[in-house]
């Protein structure tokens, strides 16, 4: 009996495209991926390195012989990618490794858990999931967009907070936005009379108008959103002028811009000069968004069964209290340590950073 967890060789795991060379005559060529895809749409087809539509090819999954309707001419270069390259996994454990594992460790006749449901124990498992995302494992989601002339961008669909927005200058790098206190976006903009009487519809509903605020607000020349004198001006005696930067408000004197988020209506609103830039928003999601994401690391498994064994005791009626409080204590435990594994800290990168302080380090 095999207990090993790689299953893959070296070759299947690093090999994420096949390699063609068209003749002019050949329509078929087979993949070699292991497993083979099961739909056209988990791989990419280029010809002469530009990608083609799959209409002008099909694919067989059982063989993975990909068959073009007209051959490829001769000295093509043809290359099959895979969209889904999953390096890496071998950190995560599945919920459903999860799961088994802890209804074998914990639950049964003699173990700490006499009975438990499965589903009992799925459902705190994707609780603990949840809880680990937000504070513990804590993985960042990053997603590339530009701001169009509407100045607004939605949040992902697996949106639960973000931790960081930036527009990327000409050289890649990252200028961080930060969020305005000094406007909002109202989520309702209700629409009045002549006389300031609110108006209703034949069903009575209030009438909605366009924000006003959210439309001055795009209108406003960057200069008035920040206090450019500080910082544009060449005058020295200007810039270090007596009493003009003592308890300047930060907010106000940076030209990276601004965001404003909109709750009520799933939307990040940015500044004018914003637009056409180039935004990175980092956020967190709760784990549970996809099937491949409901995994945890394995620096964390040893707390995510702690998590688990203290939700199902603590949910159980006629449990002494004294088994309740010894689980809530090692789940604490366990989630410390995990939070001190998966915060990656490493002495020479410390060691690096605290050399560019001033102060001397005492031993």
């Amino acid at each position: 009996m095999r207990w090993r967890l790689i299953t893959q060789t070296a070759k299947e795991y690093y090999t994420v495209a096949n390699n063609f060379t068209g003749n002019g005559s050949i329509t078929e060529f087979t993949v070699t991926f292991d497993p083979l895809p099961l739909i056209e749409n988990e791989f990419i087809v280029y010809q002469a390195g530009n990608e083609i539509d799959d209409d002008q090819y099909t694919y067989v999954a059982n063989t993975g012989v990909i068959t073009f309707t007209t051959a490829p001419a001769n000295g093509t270069a043809i290359q099959v990618k895979l969209k889904n390259i999953n390096h890496g996994t071998y950190r995560y454990i599945s919920l459903n490794d999860i799961v088994n594992n802890f209804m074998v460790s914990y639950v049964g006749d003699g173990k700490i858990i006499d009975n438990a449901r499965k589903l009992d124990v799925l459902f705190h498992t994707k609780r603990a999931i949840q809880e680990f995302s937000y504070d513990v494992s804590r993985v960042e989601k990053i997603q590339e967009i530009e701001v169009g002339t509407s100045l607004t961008i939605p949040m992902p669909q697996d949106y639960v907070n973000y931790t960081q927005l930036a527009w990327i200058d000409g050289d890649g790098l990252e200028r961080v936005i930060y969020p305005s206190k000094i406007t909002s976006r109202p989520s309702q903009a209700i629409l009045q009379d002549d006389t300031a009487e609110y108006l209703y519809d034949n069903d009575e509903t209030l009438l909605t108008a366009t924000s006003l605020t959210t439309e001055r607000f795009k209108n406003v020349p960057t200069t008035e959103l920040n206090d450019d004198y500080f910082y544009s001006t060449n005058d020295r005696n200007a810039m270090l002028g007596e009493g003009k930067r003592f308890g300047i408000d930060p907010e106000t004197t940076q030209i990276n811009g601004v965001f404003i988020i909109d709750e009520a209506n799933g939307q990040f609103g940015f500044s004018s000069n914003l637009a056409g830039k180039v935004i990175t928003l980092k956020y967190v999601s709760d784990g549970l968004g996809t099937d491949n994401e409901m995994q945890i690391h394995k620096l964390a498994e040893e707390a995510i069964y702690k998590y688990i064994a203290h939700a199902v005791l603590s949910a159980k009626a006629n449990i002494p209290e004294y088994i309740v409080n010894r689980f809530r204590r090692d789940r604490r435990a366990a989630m410390r340590n995990a939070k001190l594994r998966l915060s990656n800290l490493k002495l020479k990168e410390l060691t690096q950073v605290m050399r560019g302080k001033s102060k001397q380090i005492k031993h």
